[in-house]
Formats: C-alpha cells, structure tokens, sequence
C-alpha cells in the first residue's frame, strides 16, 4: 500500500489530543512572521531549480510534491534580519519570494530538475512583463519558453514604474497538474519612492528592529505601515500527488518487471478531475505546522510560516495570494480589512475631491477573498478602540495605574504625552508608556461585575473564579491585555492553585483566528482543527516582537 494511504493512526490520535494546545500556543508562541525572501540587484540573476521533494502535513503525512527552489543555497535575504537564518533548498513549497524593485529588470534562470518523464516546466509572471527569454522570439510551449527536463532557460523580467506590490508566479506548462504539484511563488516588487510621511527607520524605537521591506507598499500617503505578512493559499488533492508518485516508480522500474510483452512508459499521464483538494495549506502549511517559525528545520521544504503579531494600533500589510484552484473566503477576526491593490494596481477614487488629492478607492471587507492567480494588498488595524471596557484591565484604585490623554483621535500616544517605549538589546521594554496607543474613553471603564483581584467592579459580566479552576497551560487566565492586568485580575496569587504556566507574563497577548470561512478547509484530510488557519497575535508594547522567530 502506499505510504500516502497508510494512516499513522497513532499520528492522527496525537494531533488530535495536542491540536487545542497548538492553537493555545498562539497566546504566548515564539514563532513570528514578516515577509522574507531573496533579492538579487538591479539587473542580477535568480538561479531557481524546478525539483521533487516531499511536504510535512499535521497528521504526520508526508505528501510527494514538486516544487521550485534554489540552484543554490548562498542567496541575499530580506529582510537582512534573516540573511543568517534563511535557506533556500532546491524545491520548496511554495517556491522562493522575489523580492525587487520598481523600475528594474532581472533575470530568472529556471533549471529543470523534475523527473524526466513529468515533461518540460516553465515560469509565467502575471503583471510583469518578460522581455527576453533563452528560447528567441518564437517560446516552444503554449505560454512561454520551457525547459526541457535537465535543460535551463532563462526570462528576463521588467518591473516597470506602475507594478510595485504583490504578484504571483506559477508554472505555464500542464498547469492542471504542475501548479497542483506546487511550483508557484511570489513576487514582490518594491515602490521606486515612498511618500515622506511615512516612519521611517531611524525613529522606530531603541532596539526595535525595522522588519518592512519598505516604508510604503506604493508611492502614496495612505499605503505606510509598520508591519507586513504575506501568505500564499493553496490546496492538495493527495490522490493525485499518489497518481504522480506510484506512475514515476512504474517507470522507474518497468524495465525489470516486464519481458517484451508491451512498451513501458515513458511519460506521466495523471488524472486530474475530479478534483477533491483534503488539504489545505497557508505559506505550503496546515495549522498548527503554520505556527512554528520561519526556515524551522523540521519542515526542510517549507520553510514559511503563518503567524503574525503586531502591537494595537500598527498599520498591518498584508500580502495575499491566491495559489492552486479553488477561492478562498479568508477571514480575518478583529476588524475589517482595507484593499489596497489587486495584482498591483492600486485602487484610486477619482482626483475630484475638494482637497484635489487621490484617495484610495478599495472596499472595507469582512473576508477578504483569495482568488487563484490573483493577489492582494490591504492594511489591517486593531486598536481596541470601542470594546466597551478597559483592555488593559486599569482601574482607579491601583497606584500604578497609567494616565491616558486622548491625542486628536482619541489614543494615547506622543501627540498627547506618551512616550513610545524602548527597548534593551535583549528585547525588553526599559522605558516608554505601557499602555501606548491605548483607547482613552475606556479606559478604567470596568469589565467584570464582581472581579477577583485588583480590577474593577460593576462591569457586565461574570468570569469564572479563577481560584477554582485549573487554566491550560497557555492561558494567561485573564481576558486582559498586558502584564499589569495579568498580575492584578488572578487574586492574591499570581497564578491559581496548582497551576503552571508556560505564558510568559510580560507578553499577555490577545488572538484574533484568520482562517478560510469554509469550514471544511480548516481541517487536515478531514481532521478538526487544521487546514487554513492561523492567529493573529496583539502584544502589548511592554514585549518587543522579534519577527525571526
């Protein structure tokens, strides 16, 4: 029987058992994302190998696949954090981000490393333009040059003025097959200029490193952040992963098995439709393998994960594209989010206004919907903003209680007398306002109606005591954000009895789950939770969020 069908039941009873802590991780994990890639300068050349590995999944299935990598492992990584974390294998799911610049053109040697008889592949870059190609004027496949199997073509890629933002790339040859397998990637093209008033580096904080690849998404005012993600969604079918895999070891092995009887074969000839997709990956990951870090070693042909943090109030880019068949109602808690561009046209309202300026055009959405081939930028915010009661778990009668000013919107920041925390070079906060960027008219505005600990009283609901029961390990047992709030809302311990704690204190973060809508896409072949979920974790700004982990 097949390895693929060959349940590790054990393995599945396991994931089973643990996955309701995995997802609790997230309350404290030190696994991070940004968006990291290689690079290459103006005019450079990417050295990428099309070849066949093998994919992690959660229920301890190892799912043959094909990918693109790397010729080489020594490449340039952005952001420059992870130049001594990253690696590039020779096939990858999905293949390596490329990250380049507006207004410049670079080369991408494509290197066919799949087994013979998988035929020719290819690389189509949707939105750029490819202006030279090893193959001359007249491309020897349907779409575009190819390379034949142990062959190298080459495409010389323009990313004119007007193309900055996220696109895909994925193979122009067989595509029912080839892009199933897994070769797709992304591009991501830096804006030429960037408005002036966005942060730049030299004001974040002390010790706070600068993860952006660029201060802007695009050359306009209101596409600054101070954080990006990018996630790629896609699907597998395993029956046709299995189809390609048993076909390749019949052929490998024909010549002994059989006499003169027939011919052996020499070429795949896989069954595609109907087509059944039983996993479902984010970045090349099902949850909970999503939530480890970025180039972790026990998935050498994945190497990125799914799991952003960002402190209230920071301007989140997200970078989403649509990968394999099927659209994908991605929703993501906490707040709507704003489009900015699809496919890296940015999305203006026409110059009409009073003021004479372009506005953004694109729609406040509740899911933000990942279409195949299509890409995606939009900014997320959460701020607390509006809940009702005081996040931070602040109240009157505590003598370290915090002042919050309202500056013109309502916040608490330098506009009204915060100071933006900093930080030593071991990731702690030395000075600055805890409760930076926090929501003024609720604060001390009280949650619980009868508390336990030192938070206010008279608020519309009840907790359960925290004193008589025992929380997980990854539950800070307390609906508040911050240290102050953790130590002051458990009662006269700081834990309950017999209780440990694997959360550290500092942090106290809060999660917001971004997952597909369609429920059967959060499962692994069937299993409960998995798939295509993630967590999107808010710390306070006591904890310094160290993206390469």
């Amino acid at each position: 029987m097949n390895h693929l069908y060959s349940r590790n039941w054990w393995a599945v009873s396991r994931f089973l058992s643990v996955v309701v802590a995995a997802i609790a991780l997230l309350f404290a994990t030190s696994a991070r994302a940004a968006a990291p890639g290689i690079t290459v300068a103006a005019g450079g050349t990417f050295n990428l190998n099309a070849g066949a590995g093998y994919s992690s999944q959660p229920d301890g299935v190892a799912i043959y696949s094909w990918g693109y990598g790397c010729v080489s492992d020594s490449a340039t990584y952005l952001p420059a954090d992870f130049q001594g974390i990253g690696h590039c294998p020779t096939m990858q799911l999905p293949g390596p981000t490329l990250i380049v610049h507006e207004g410049t053109s670079f080369t991408v040697s494509l290197t066919n490393s799949l087994p013979t008889p998988a035929g020719n592949t290819s690389i189509l870059f949707p939105g750029l333009t490819v202006t030279a190609t090893s193959c001359g004027a007249t491309p020897n496949g349907l779409l575009t040059c190819e390379a034949a199997p142990g062959a190298t073509v080459t495409y010389t890629v323009s990313a004119p003025v007007g193309t900055a933002g996220t696109h895909a790339y994925y193979s122009g040859t067989q595509q029912d097959l080839q892009i199933e397998m897994g070769l797709f990637g992304a591009v991501i093209v830096l804006p030429s200029a960037t408005p002036g008033n966005c942060t730049s580096s030299a004001t974040v904080a002390a010790h706070r490193v600068d993860y952006r690849l660029a201060p802007a998404a695009y050359n306009h005012a209101l596409t600054c952040y101070d954080r990006e993600y990018l996630t790629q969604w896609s699907e597998i079918d395993s029956r046709i992963h299995a189809q390609a895999e048993s076909q390749l070891k019949l052929i490998a092995s024909c010549p002994t098995i059989t006499a003169v009887q027939f011919s052996c074969p020499t070429k795949l000839n896989v069954v595609t439709e109907p087509y059944r997709a039983n996993y479902f990956l984010i970045n090349g990951r099902s949850m909970p393998d999503n939530m480890d870090a970025n180039f972790a070693p026990n998935y050498p042909n994945q190497p990125y994960n799914a799991n952003p943090h960002m402190h209230p109030g920071e301007l989140v880019l997200l970078r989403v594209v649509g990968q394999g068949h099927l659209q994908h109602p991605f929703h993501e808690h906490g707040n709507h989010v704003r489009i900015l561009a699809r496919d890296g046209n940015l999305l203006l309202a026409q110059a009409n206004n009073p003021t004479g300026s372009t506005l953004l055009a694109g729609r406040m959405e509740f899911n933000t919907d990942t279409t195949p081939g299509q890409a995606f930028d939009g900014i997320f915010l959460w701020s607390g903003k509006g809940l009702g009661w005081d996040i931070f778990g602040h109240t009157p009668g505590n003598a370290g209680n915090p002042i919050c000013s309202s500056d013109a919107n309502g916040y608490f920041t330098t506009a009204s007398g915060a100071s933006i925390p900093t930080y030593n070079s071991a990731g702690t906060m030395i000075s600055g306002s805890s409760n930076y960027y926090e929501w003024c008219a609720d604060h001390n505005v009280p949650l619980e109606a009868n508390p336990i600990g030192s938070v206010g009283a008279g608020g519309p609901i009840t907790l359960p005591d925290p004193l008589i029961i025992a929380d997980g390990l990854w539950f800070n047992g307390t609906p508040y954000l911050g240290p102050d709030a953790t130590l002051r809302s458990s009662g006269p311990t700081p834990m309950a009895p017999g209780k440990a704690t694997q959360n550290p204190t500092p942090e106290s973060g809060i999660a917001f789950m971004w997952h597909s809508h369609n429920e059967r896409e959060i499962t692994t072949n069937d299993v409960f939770p998995g798939g295509m979920l993630q967590m999107m974790l808010v710390d306070p700004y006591v904890w310094n969020i160290d993206e390469t982990l």
